[in-house]
């Protein structure tokens, strides 16, 4: 049945023009930025040809274009999300969900399922773009692919939360905002921890970019997949809570 409910989920978001409309300029905007990064290696190619070591395109190219990437779907990610339960709320077909034979739990990992689903169709596109340097130079494969896994458990954690963020209100527009103010809050706030004042680690250890930079460069640490997992269960487990809270009241 989750599954179902992912599949109407994701057949709805791509019959809405919005969608459609997220997917073009967001792919547009992210090839623009690949191919400045190709430039600037090309442009560094004759300099790095006489070092030891020296960073190579996955470094160059990749680890930036995932790092434009994530920030990208910072942006887009509450866009998709408000409509996940505020919509069902706001048209009153909340209750048609309540109705049906099936546990809530069900229904809030159908819609988070559906809803990612739409995010790694744009992931598997973005992915095309590095993978075409494969024609032309060697790609270090393991840094492209935890910087893959990265993308994807950071845009599952922001799908979580946007959804979470959309079960609390039926205006899509404040779902929106309110899950573009705790994504940005969630990623820079460290910030305030960049000195050795007290508590800068605690605030490091809750930031998402702190966890995300590491897989950037190829390094694989089960804490950071570990972070943006717990993420994703804590969120959709409030989103459960929440429906559940709802259902009662009906």
């Amino acid at each position: 049945m989750i599954f179902t409910i992912a599949g109407r989920e994701l057949r709805s978001l791509f019959l809405s023009p919005l969608a459609w409309a997220i997917l073009a300029v967001t792919l547009f905007i992210l090839a623009y930025l690949f191919l400045t990064q190709i430039e600037t290696y090309i442009s560094l190619q004759p300099r790095l040809a006489a070092l030891d070591g020296a960073p190579g395109v996955a470094d160059i190219v990749v680890a930036p274009l995932f790092a434009d990437a994530a920030v990208v779907l910072l942006l887009i990610t509450p866009l998709i999300t408000m409509r996940t339960l505020s919509e069902e709320r706001r048209n009153r077909t909340l209750t048609l969900l309540f109705s049906a034979p099936v546990s809530m739990t069900e229904i809030v990992f159908g819609k988070y399922l559906g809803v990612l689903s739409f995010f790694l169709i744009l992931l598997g596109l973005l992915a095309l773009m590095p993978l075409s340097l494969l024609v032309g130079t060697d790609l270090d494969m393991g840094k492209l692919a935890a910087g893959m896994l990265g993308l994807i458990l950071v845009v599952a954690a922001f799908t979580a939360i946007g959804l979470y963020m959309s079960s609390l209100t039926e205006q899509p527009t404040v779902a929106a905002v309110t899950t573009f103010g705790l994504l940005l809050l969630l990623w820079i706030v460290d910030w305030a921890g960049g000195s050795d004042i007290r508590g800068g680690n605690a605030l490091a250890q809750l930031s998402m970019l702190r966890h995300y930079e590491p897989l950037l460069k190829g390094l694989f640490n089960s804490a950071d997949v570990a972070y943006f997992l717990l993420l994703v269960m804590l969120f959709t487990g409030f989103t459960i809570r929440r429906m559940d809270a709802a259902r009662l009241q009906h």
